[in-house]
């Protein structure tokens, strides 16, 4: 017998278990499919263990200035294994949390590994369900080049396995992964070499991002070679080695992470079975309402190749629900002014367009604002961090187009610049506001 539904989702991360929840406080009579650990990557091996990893890495950045405060410090090594347990056993309780928050708004869990039999019906084992309408939210996985040894490396997955620190690591990537990552190993002992393909990291940001983060890299001892296009991996008794197509060669080390990009987890759906389409690649086209080229089925996250963000997922699942659910008539998510920040030593935050995106797109009347400065917190002592901060403005008005900043600090101030942003705010409304001394944040309401 099957068993009918308003609304299934498959995945039970993020933006799935966003849109479902959303749906039933609307009175939909909806079921979560999800094969693995409530919560997705984000979760499990993403945006949450990641940060946890990233506090232990700034605790060891904070004791090398607990001197120029007066305190004497004996760092005895890191206990990595007890920081696993921990970090591991928070991760659990979430698990739960999210099975209790699907129970209390009266949303089934479906586990299993879901897949369409018809445009209506999805198949999870031998059982069947069926729903008017259905929203795919399967997110992604990480990217192995093919090349031969690929095999021997890991993956950002596998980093949250990991039961000893490798005290050497490769890791070939240059963006959120790679970056943030990288700065957890050199933290915490490693030594980490990165290479990348092009001549410099998170080159999607504005390049002022790009070439900070990479001398802050660089100079907390984290060596970057650039122009490298991994060719083999190979595995010795001395360890791993890697070549490259130019035929540099790389090891030996004791880790090798492919931090090359994200694919969808589309390929087990039995898409064709519902007429769903997807571009060359496997993520699934939506227009701005989520909708597929199905009328009934929407997706959201990951899958459809927009922006890679846990609260982009959200905001995308909540909305859906909304129209759908709450009646909200043509609400949606503008994909547009999107905050995020990367965990890097320091972090660095963005919203809004690149200094060369927006010269391309509004010519002459681009105008833009740059302050470089010592934060406060390094006063005391020899070693220093600098903290850069952009603005892009364009038109007569001087709209604020574009927000960066990389520092201590980045990426809490990074929201609320953001809200001020996609409300139109202009240079002239930052400097009418009153700074807030002494901060790092001030330098946004007073460079000139």
């Amino acid at each position: 017998m099957t068993k009918e539904y308003d609304l299934l989702v498959i995945g039970g991360g993020s933006g799935g278990l966003a849109h479902a929840q959303r749906a039933a406080e609307y009175g939909a009579r909806a079921a979560v499919i999800e094969y693995g650990p409530l919560g997705g990557t984000c979760v499990n091996v993403g945006c949450v263990p990641k940060k946890v990893m990233w506090y232990a890495a700034e605790t060891r950045h904070h004791m090398d200035h607990a001197a120029d405060y007066g305190f004497g410090i004996d760092v005895h090594g890191h206990d990595w294994a007890s920081l696993k347990a921990r970090r591991d056993a928070y991760v659990t309780r979430l698990n739960g949390i999210y099975e209790n928050n699907l129970d209390r708004r009266g949303v089934e869990h479906i586990a299993g590994a879901g897949h369409f039999v018809d445009p209506h019906t999805l198949a999870v084992g031998d059982e069947h369900y069926r729903a008017d309408r259905i929203v795919i939210a399967t997110g992604g996985r990480p990217m192995v080049p093919d090349i031969p040894g690929a095999e021997y490396g890991i993956v950002s997955d596998d980093f949250f396995t990991l039961e000893e620190r490798p005290q050497r690591i490769l890791i070939a990537g240059s963006g959120y992964v790679a970056v943030e990552l990288g700065g957890v190993f050199n933290a915490l002992g490693s030594d980490v070499n990165m290479v990348v393909r092009k001549d410099g990291v998170v080159r999607s940001f504005d390049a002022m991002l790009g070439e900070e983060v990479m001398q802050a890299m660089s100079d907390s001892g984290i060596r970057i070679d650039t122009l490298v296009i991994p060719a083999q991996l190979e595995k010795h008794d001395n360890g791993l080695f890697m070549s490259s197509e130019d035929g540099r060669r790389f090891g030996p080390v004791d880790c090798v992470l492919w931090a090359i990009g994200r694919e969808p987890n589309s390929d087990t759906l039995a898409l064709d079975a519902a007429g769903v389409k997807t571009d060359d690649e496997g993520f699934i086209p939506v227009d701005m309402f989520q909708q597929t080229n199905v009328e009934h089925i929407f997706a959201i996250g990951d899958v459809t190749g927009a922006q890679a963000l846990t609260p982009v997922a959200i905001a995308a699942g909540r909305r859906l629900a909304d129209r759908i659910y709450g009646k909200m008539e043509g609400r949606y998510l503008d994909y547009r002014l999107i905050p995020t920040v990367i965990f890097s030593h320091p972090p660095m935050g963005t919203v809004g367009m690149t200094e060369a995106r927006a010269r391309a797109e509004h010519g002459d009347t681009v105008k833009v604002y740059q302050s470089r400065f010592t934060p406060m917190y390094y006063a005391l002592g020899e070693k220093k961090l600098p903290s850069v901060m952009k603005l892009i403005t364009a038109g007569d008005d001087e709209r604020i187009v574009g927000c960066h900043v990389i520092g201590d600090g980045a990426d809490e101030m990074m929201q609320g610049f953001a809200v001020a942003i996609r409300m139109g705010a202009t240079k002239k409304d930052f400097d009418d506001t009153v700074a807030i001394h002494p901060t790092s944040a001030e330098e946004f309401v007073t460079m000139r």
